[in-house]
């Protein structure tokens, strides 16, 4: 869950990239990143930290040029250090810069590849290296001294041939432009716009719609699955359905929590799908609970705001924000440690006693992962006063691993592991549980995109849209990537992150 930019503008794009950048913070703490491209020459900043302290004024003013690309990261495959922060960079064939948000489920079969038959060295352990060299090397062999369109559309498809799992990406090749494609699945988000200036038409490629409305671009499509756009950097577009066969799975849990409200993602409203989750979790309760003593609803903040206003509205209680929640604190569910999210929540939420006190409490999320930040939420609830404490998730429960970008890698970390709704209600600490059915929370955004075949609800369901994905990928994914091991290493991360600022 990462957030990618790139822009060909027609002047400098630096402050554009910038401000895309911080609107899609949402989709990554961990680190930051700006490559600029000014005749010929590269223009680089990225580190670890949020977009406004990576970058400061004097960053700013070196990266200069008319096009380029941005990246916030979230680690998902890979570690914490500042050496994985992107885009990353290949000198050869022109020179490539990429940014990528997914997560590859053959790495490890392609990185041997890229060593033993493409002759390339991986210095990092990030999926998005591995990427980038396969990229590159399909390019290289099927490129001429002048790059063409089609020559890029042809690497682009050897990258679909080789590479398994989810990737949107972004790229930008020296002297020619930037590129924007997606996995033949679609399952990680990504879509373009334009927006015409004085000086012309200007385009960019990203994440979420979200980031272009914000900048005044006009949103022209979602790239489709297994599709590439090409922009040139004097403007001209291209775009070619680059994969034999694709199909439209796009991840579900964009809709859930990962997406800001203000985007349409493959032609869905966020803010729609997210209000029809309220409405349908209200009839769940109805149907469960038709007899209930809820006195108020209270979301719990930020992603769950919009479907608990339907959800008070049609259950006819009142709905009041009774956490505040300190702006300043970062998103606790995409922090990269476990021990991290748990401090961070009492830092992050504070409830208001006057709403509490008495009051049989029906708090909504949008989701229940590990459970323990619930946890603590409830209990605070109970410290404040409340009488009874009900919790509904707008979404089912997580009980599988995700393999696509979002880090969820072991099932066994899940509070739903394993365990009934009684029993997790009972770790928590509230009174009764409700989880969204899977089939209502589909219906919540079908309909909408009729080229949508079917949502990928993998961490729901465990049925995965990939090939390859099976227990012995699943077991191998959960000791490179679990809680623990991501504990062992930080040390190791933040002696290298040491020895960089001495150097």
């Amino acid at each position: 869950m990462c957030g990618i930019v790139g822009m060909v503008g027609s002047s400098g794009v630096s402050y554009d990239l910038y401000d895309a950048l911080t609107v899609l913070q949402h989709r990554g703490q961990d680190a930051a990143g700006i490559v600029t491209c000014a005749g010929g020459k590269l223009n680089q900043r990225k580190s670890n930290g949020l977009v406004r302290d990576v970058f400061r004024q004097g960053h700013m003013d070196l990266l200069k040029g008319n096009m380029g690309i941005g990246h916030v990261r979230y680690p998902t495959a890979g570690s914490s250090s500042s050496a994985e922060a992107q885009p990353m960079y290949v000198n050869s064939p022109f020179g490539i810069c990429l940014a990528h948000n997914g997560n590859l489920t053959n790495e490890d079969e392609l990185n041997q590849d890229l060593f033993r038959t493409d002759r390339r060295h991986i210095n990092t352990s990030s999926d998005s290296e591995v990427l980038l060299n396969v990229f590159a090397h399909e390019l290289d062999l099927v490129a001429g001294s002048q790059l063409q369109p089609s020559q890029i559309f042809e690497a682009v498809a050897r990258v679909h041939e080789r590479a398994e799992g989810a990737y949107a990406v972004v790229v930008l090749i020296v002297g020619y432009g930037i590129v924007g494609f997606r996995d033949p699945n679609g399952i990680r988000p990504i879509c373009y716009g334009k927006r015409e200036t004085e000086t012309g038409t200007e385009y960019m490629i990203a994440s979420e719609s979200v980031a272009l409305s914000v900048l005044g671009f006009e949103l022209i499509s979602d790239i489709n699955p297994g599709e590439a756009v090409y922009i040139q950097s004097n403007g001209t577009v291209h775009s070619l359905q680059c994969s034999a066969t694709s199909a439209y799975h796009p991840c579900i849990f964009e809709q859930v929590y990962l997406a800001r409200p203000d985007s349409i993602i493959d032609g869905i409203s966020v803010y729609k799908a997210r209000l029809r989750m309220g409405e349908m979790l209200a009839e769940k309760i109805l149907r469960l609970y038709p007899d209930n003593d809820i006195d108020v609803v209270i979301p719990i903040p930020d992603t769950s705001c919009t479907a608990a206003l339907p959800m008070a509205f049609r259950l006819n209680v009142k709905y009041r924000e009774g956490l505040v929640k300190n702006r300043y604190i970062g998103r606790t569910f995409i922090m990269p440690e476990q021990k991290e999210r748990i401090k961070s929540v009492k830092r992050k939420l504070s409830p208001i006693e006057l709403e509490f006190k008495g009051k049989n409490v029906l708090l909504v999320d949008d989701s229940i992962v590990r459970g323990t930040t619930s946890k603590q939420i409830v209990q605070m609830a109970r410290d404040a006063g409340a009488n009874r404490v009900y919790l509904a998730s707008a979404a089912p429960a997580v009980r599988f691993p995700n393999v696509y970008g979002i880090d969820m890698p072991a099932a066994n970390e899940f509070v739903a592991d394993g365990q009934s709704e009684e029993e997790i209600a009972a770790y928590i600490g509230v009174d009764w549980l409700v989880y969204q059915d899977l089939e209502d929370l589909k219906l919540c955004a079908e309909g909408i995109n009729s080229r949508i075949e079917e949502f990928d609800c993998s961490v729901f369901d465990g049925e995965y849209v990939t090939k390859g994905v099976d227990m012995s990928y699943l077991k191998r994914l959960e000791r490179k990537r679990s809680d623990s091991v991501k504990s062992s290493n930080s040390g190791l991360d933040q002696e290298a992150i040491d020895l960089h600022n001495q150097s």
